[in-house]
């Protein structure tokens, strides 16, 4: 009978109830799940989960029940959100509304999002379709409260549910114009404000303005709204238009400033950085209850021109729109890109998640599984910084060898160029498209602390630093591919080890991703010691699908596919700014978004009174990690390495020079296509491949071979790094980022 039994079970497990596709993808991501750690969970493959989720495939026998229990034990924690009602049309409005007149209708930036899963990438609208081109248009006296139509959403992408509480968008621009205070939001949405003080307006925006942005994970925080101030809101306001020096100095306006004094009058608190470019205005929040406004000032230079342009300069509509499409792609700014790419680390992994419930039902906040957790963690001595608290008993000026210092940077190398390579024309530079997000892609970092090991057999899935000697690694001899060797010439190539190319001479320490490379050459590696971290994932992943789709997408607009050929990839780049300047200021913001946001892993003190040995602002947060740091550039590093070997034993060419993710060669052509080996339009296998996506290269520019002798002999310099001046020519001190 019990047989009889057991059959009966089985055959309702292999009915059990799912439900649709797109609910399947939402619960995972509502809880912070990836596709990798479902997968491992349910013994399956990556793809065959994906596949669950785009209904493609359905589940069967005992893996459709563990799935459908998974589901359903997260489908309890998060609900599905309730349609809402459409309002009444008699039903007023909490903020008065006026379209932009532009002629045609004017269109809202879509990609709005469900209150739990990861927001979709927005589509942005044409220049000429979004808001208008000056902020001083006429605006016809009815007061519709959205712009008549609506962009509809591409083909293929997933329906967006508009959020009821954020429905004018993430944030506003806030202007004056003919004595009447105006927030200009995304999608040319125009709101009238009534507010006469800074406190009442941040009353206005919790409470009527309806701006925000839903969280961008299950047990996340909502997006604070932010208010960008012109000039002319700064003057209405009582807040100064420009920062006295000793103003800019510290950051902020004094605290007996008069503004300063009414937020505390009114009972709102400023965080410690103040009143400053970026202030975040606030009251403790009451249970779920948050009550936080962030503002933007422009003409404070909370707005810098390396990475944002001239984006201060533009009117209040496209300011808007600038800044929206980037919030609707990334998220809302939280300061500068540096401080946003950091944010967006938590944002899409929270360190706490709430609890089952207890015995009497209620819910605690408990860690966050794939998180960095609330607490920091210390770093191995050998991955802290000079000055770190854990190096405070080392003598004064005392100078760490590879030995004693993990050190994990970029590549700067250049050699003086062979006779035969000048008898060529040209010297092309190619660039590799975010270099470091597509380091960042997969790579398993460590989330906890430190174990020191020693003698440890090296483990290239382990994440950790590792003390070894890799001085008798010979690139004149190595291996490219499974039982296959290739004979090279090490003299024109840069050693991977080292940032400055240079072959190692004895024991250093390296991140994971270098030893392994090592190994992968055809070489065995005997670590010394090594502090390795058990507890580790791919905390970067989120992040990266994050910023990738964002570029993809704001680059589409731009007129750039993923799907070009090489030829018609490069005459897309060829003036793509142009097409539209402000989408353009967009991909500038989020390329500085992923370099910045890895550069706050290991943040330096700055001023603050700071002494070497004592600790620094930044080391109590819990994404201090210049162990995560030093592994994406070591990868990175090794990525762009490996190219250039194969590139090499399949061409017998060779880079003159390399510099962070752009190399140069010499070549008789001024293009890439003049050098890059395609064959029937494919590229080398592991090579260089020409297109948009991350870890793929763009023309980066090209010089005459004259020109490059010409600058070295100039300079005095036979190894002078011309990757650095490659694009234009233009032979300055300053590194433009690219």
């Amino acid at each position: 009978m019990s047989e009889l039994f057991d059959a009966v079970d089985a055959l309702v497990a292999s009915r059990s109830p799912l439900p649709p596709a797109v609910e399947r993808k939402r619960l995972r991501t509502a809880h912070g799940l990836t596709l990798d750690e479902v997968a491992a969970a349910l013994d399956v493959r990556r793809a065959t989960v994906s596949g669950w989720e785009s209904g493609k495939t359905e589940p069967r026998g005992p893996e459709r029940e563990a799935y459908a229990r998974l589901l359903r034990q997260l489908a309890e924690l998060y609900p599905a959100p309730d349609e809402p009602a459409a309002p009444a049309a008699s039903a007023p409005a909490p903020a008065q509304a006026r379209p932009v007149s532009t002629g045609p209708a004017s269109e809202t930036v879509a990609g709005t999002v469900t209150e739990h899963p990861q927001p979709p990438v927005a589509p942005a609208a044409p220049a000429s379709e979004a808001a208008p081109r000056s902020s001083r248009t006429a605006r016809p006296s009815s007061t519709s409260r959205r712009p008549g139509a609506q962009k509809p959403a591409p083909a293929g992408s997933p329906a967006d549910v508009a959020d009821p509480r954020f429905v004018n968008g993430p944030l506003a621009v806030v202007d004056v114009e003919d004595g009447q205070v105006l927030a200009y939001c995304t999608g040319g949405l125009i709101l009238d404000v009534p507010a006469k003080s800074l406190p009442s307006l941040v009353d206005w925006t919790l409470k009527e303005a309806k701006l925000g942005q839903p969280r961008l994970s299950g047990p996340g925080k909502d997006g604070d709204p932010l208010l960008v101030l012109t000039e002319a809101a700064l003057e209405r306001y009582g807040l100064p238009v420009t920062l006295a020096d000793d103003e800019r100095l510290a950051g902020r306006i004094p605290e007996s400033h008069k503004v300063v004094r009414q937020l505390v009058r009114a009972e709102w608190k400023l965080t410690k950085r103040g009143l400053g470019p970026w202030a975040r205005i606030y009251r403790p929040a009451q249970g779920s209850d948050r009550q936080c406004v962030q503002l933007c000032i422009p003409s404070w230079h909370a707005l810098g021109t390396r990475h944002w342009g001239e984006v201060g300069q533009l009117a209040p509509s496209e300011l808007a729109r600038v800044l929206g499409v980037f919030a609707s792609r990334v998220m809302t700014p939280r300061g500068s890109t540096a401080v946003t790419g950091l944010e967006l680390m938590t944002a899409l992994h929270p360190p706490t998640r709430a609890s089952e419930p207890d015995a009497d039902g209620k819910r605690h906040s408990e860690h966050n599984p794939g998180s960095l957790g609330r607490d920091p963690v210390d770093p191995a001595p050998c991955e802290a910084p000079d000055g770190h608290p854990l190096l405070k008993d080392l003598p004064r000026f005392y100078v760490r060898g590879p030995a004693e210092k993990l050190f994990e940077e970029a590549y700067d190398w250049a050699r003086p160029m062979t006779d035969a390579e000048c008898t060529l024309r040209h010297l092309v530079g190619i660039d590799v498209n975010m270099a470091f997000a597509a380091g960042a892609n997969g790579l398993t970092v460590g989330l906890g602390a430190p174990t020191h090991v020693k003698a440890p057999v090296f483990d290239p899935k382990l994440p950790g630093s590792w003390l070894v000697d890799l001085s008798h690694v010979d690139l004149s001899r190595v291996k490219v591919g499974k039982d296959k060797w290739a004979d090279l010439d090490a003299a024109l190539l840069p050693s991977p080890f080292t940032p400055k190319g240079d072959r190692p001479k004895g024991p250093a320490w390296y991140a994971t991703p270098t030893v392994a490379y090592a190994a992968e050459l055809g070489y065995e590696v005997t670590p010394v010691e090594a502090y390795v971290r058990y507890e580790n994932g791919r905390y970067l992943d989120g992040w990266y699908n994050r910023l990738r789709d964002a570029y993809l997408v704001t680059m589409a607009d731009l007129g750039v596919h993923a799907d070009l050929s090489p030829e018609d990839f490069l005459a897309a780049m060829d003036g793509y700014k142009d097409r539209d300047p402000e989408l353009a200021i967009v991909v500038s913001a989020i390329k500085a978004t992923v370099k910045g946001g890895l550069g706050k892993l290991r943040e330096r003190p700055r001023g603050e009174g700071w002494r070497p040995g004592e600790p620094w602002r930044a080391l109590s947060r819990p994404t201090w990690r210049p162990d995560i740091r030093a592994a994406v550039i070591s990868r990175t590093r090794i990525n762009l390495h490996r190219k250039i070997v194969k590139h090499a034993a399949f061409t017998g060419q060779y880079p003159v020079a390399v510099l962070s993710d752009c190399v140069v060669y010499a070549a008789n052509g001024e293009s890439p296509l003049d050098f890059l080996p395609y064959r029937d339009g494919k590229p080398l296998p592991g090579g260089f491949k020409l297109g948009i996506n991350p870890g793929l290269v763009k023309h980066e520019g090209t010089q005459s071979v004259l020109w490059g002798e010409e600058v070295r002999e100039r300079f005095t310099a036979p190894e002078l790094n011309l990757a650095r001046y490659i694009k234009d020519g233009t032979v300055t001190d300053a590194d433009n980022g690219e």
